[in-house]
């Protein structure tokens, strides 16, 4: 059977034609990838839509931004949907829409994929000089949906003037983060489309030697899957040290690992936000 995408028919901020006459290899590609299943898609939107959305990204000295910064991470994060520019807001509703999800879908192969709209742990992500995160597989199921299995990672690069030599290259590792197998630079309207499990370790763990005022953006969209009987046991981010990094600064991410976990934890149960903890530790960070 052929595949069907429905269409919207209002302005494009998604090339379904493009893209899903392309689905048959695409599908090869995403099963067969190493280290895990993934595929990375140049000129994924647009180039006049990606052009605009990256003219808009808000600059990194806004108030809106929550900041990560912790021994496995240092980058900023801006998840409220109401607080997005125009066009990259309209593009986040239009790769959550039904018709993204069920061509998402059809690439991956995994039915019944959900998208989220609160964007929880993802939307926009900005790293300046020095930023890094370190190699790690995401949290498991929703912090705040316990039956929400993640499976599917989507993240859109948003750098039209990066430098490779300024690092930042997204790595792909195997299963027992002995190995970097695939590196893909933050390139200009790329994407990378990739499965999320207990196996899926990736990050940019090197500090980033961009120039002051630059800086590597990305959209980042999650999707899961309704498990609603006993599936396997959820997790919190799982931080790994490289075979390059030191005793010392193994056991560091070990700890920071775990501090992140007892985090996790607490706000799945209580159901406080990233926000504000990131408020919370900017007082104490002023008090000290």
């Amino acid at each position: 059977m052929a595949d069907s995408i429905v269409i919207p028919t209002t302005r494009l901020l998604f090339p379904y034609l493009k893209w899903s006459s392309q689905l048959p290899g695409l599908r090869r590609q995403f099963r067969e990838n190493q280290p895990y299943p993934h595929v990375h898609l140049k000129e994924f939107l647009e180039d006049d839509i990606a052009g605009e959305m990256a003219s808009e990204f808000p600059d990194m000295a806004t108030d809106a931004w929550t900041r990560y910064k912790h021994q496995n991470e240092n980058k900023l994060g801006l998840a409220k949907r109401a607080l997005f520019p125009r066009l990259l807001g309209e593009v986040v509703d239009e790769l959550n829409s039904e018709a993204f999800v069920h061509w998402l879908s059809q690439l991956t192969g995994i039915p019944n994929l959900l998208a989220d709209e609160s964007l929880e742990g993802g939307g926009l992500h900005q790293s300046g000089a020095g930023g890094f995160l370190n190699v790690h597989t995401d949290f498991s199921n929703h912090h705040y949906h316990k039956h929400w299995r993640r499976q599917v990672n989507l993240i859109l690069y948003l750098n039209p003037n990066w430098q490779e030599q300024w690092g930042g290259a997204i790595e792909l590792w195997d299963r027992e983060v002995r190995r970097c197998v695939v590196k893909i630079p933050p390139l200009f309207n790329e994407a990378l489309i990739f499965r999320t499990d207990e196996i899926s370790y990736h990050g940019f763990p090197d500090p980033l030697r961009c120039p002051e005022g630059e800086s590597r953006k990305s959209l980042a969209l999650y999707y899961y899957t309704i498990e609603s009987g006993v599936g396997a046991k959820a997790h919190s981010t799982n931080y790994r040290p490289r075979p390059e990094d030191g005793p010392l600064k193994s056991c560091m991410i070990w700890l920071d690992k775990e501090a992140v976990d007892l985090y996790s934890r607490a706000k799945a149960r209580f159901g406080f936000s990233d926000e504000f903890a990131s408020k919370i530790l900017g007082f104490l960070s002023r008090k000290r």
